[in-house]
């Protein structure tokens, strides 16, 4: 996560940097310390208003540091939905109270309060209905399965009827474990869950069809291709494998295409992780994949896409090499198991 830590005084100052200290090991932390209380390790404001707006959508989560009001105020005007908004976690300069106050669930707000309350020794304040009465949060689990929430309306018609004691449904592609009671593996309930890559099954009255984000993106180009280029292949080729781009959750290709600028473009405006593989590593991959001696002779392997996206994957190729453009595109599948006990950090 890219974490922005924003403090006022100068006990914030210091909880600040004991923040900065233990996350930055898992996550990516800039801290950010009003003028008068500062240090050199964190970037110097003076308006808290204009500084959240400049870094609201660039964070997965802002960690306020002073009154629930200031931080309220200062996000107000740029939350936007619980889908897309930044989980913000609010904590006393004291350190005694770490709240969450948005994005609880899908951001990963309550989840990220209870690991920095057990760090610092402070008390939770988490508000969620599911949460205070222990109970399956189906936006909470999509999230830590890396599963898609194709309909918020009826994911929050399922926690309502978690809360009401209803028995919720399941139906799933995929194998699930430590399922928690209320939840059956069963079609006969009124509401119910549905994971499968196709989001048209609907075997409850009310279902919220959960897809996996699975899909990894293998490929190779020509030198210096645009981003243009390959953003155009890449969804031209998943419309005719009949593949949704909202599954795609990583990009492979080999080392001697690290630093194309096109493929380097394309992963960060959406936001994809780029793994590079060595040409020996992509020759090791055991499977049957679409050879080509001009490959070979240019890179070291006889075929960059599907091999690459096959061992970024640990999976299987659900579309074979596809190429126009200077572009070659393939596509794999992560294996998916179901954890209901899964944490979202």
């Amino acid at each position: 996560m890219n974490i922005s830590v924003i403090s006022l005084t100068e006990n914030g100052r210091i909880l600040s940097a004991e923040l900065g200290g233990f996350l930055k090991n898992n996550h990516t932390v800039r801290r950010y310390c009003f003028r008068k209380h500062t240090d050199e390790s964190a970037e110097i404001f003076d308006n808290i208003y204009q500084l959240t707006g400049d870094i609201f959508l660039k964070s997965d989560a802002l960690i306020f540091i002073c009154a629930c009001g200031i931080a309220v105020r200062a996000v107000s005007s740029h939350i936007v939905s619980k889908i897309s908004d930044p989980a913000v976690i609010v904590t006393d300069d004291c350190g005694k109270f770490v709240i969450p106050i948005l994005s609880g669930h899908i951001g990963g707000a309550n989840r990220l309060s209870e690991i920095i309350a057990e760090k610092i020794n402070a008390v939770p304040v988490v508000t969620t209905a599911t949460d205070t009465g222990k109970k399956f949060s189906p936006d909470s689990f999509a999230v830590s399965n890396n599963l898609i929430i194709t309909d918020m309306k009826n994911a929050k018609k399922i926690a309502s009827a978690v809360l009401d004691g209803e028995k919720i449904g399941l139906v799933s592609d995929y194998e699930c474990r430590n399922i928690p009671d209320g939840i059956f593996l069963e079609n006969t309930c009124r509401t119910g869950i549905c994971i499968s890559e196709n989001a048209d099954i609907k075997p409850f009255p009310v279902t919220l069809n959960l897809v996996p984000k699975n899909l990894i993106i293998g490929i190779g180009c020509k030198r210096g291709v645009s981003c243009g280029t390959i953003e155009k292949r890449i969804s031209e080729s998943l419309i005719s494998a009949e593949l949704s781009a909202e599954r795609i959750c990583g990009v492979a290709t080999v080392y001697l295409k690290a630093d194309e600028k096109g493929i380097n473009e394309y992963c960060r405006k959406n936001n994809f992780v780029l793994k590079c593989f060595t040409a020996d590593e992509l020759m090791g991959v055991q499977g049957d994949f679409t050879p080509s001696e001009f490959v070979r002779k240019t890179t070291g392997t006889d075929n960059v896409c599907e091999r690459s996206a096959v061992i970024c994957s640990s999976g299987r190729l659900v579309m074979r090499k596809n190429a126009g453009d200077g572009v070659t595109v393939a596509v794999a599948e992560k294996p998916v198991i179901i954890d209901f006990e899964r944490n979202i950090l």
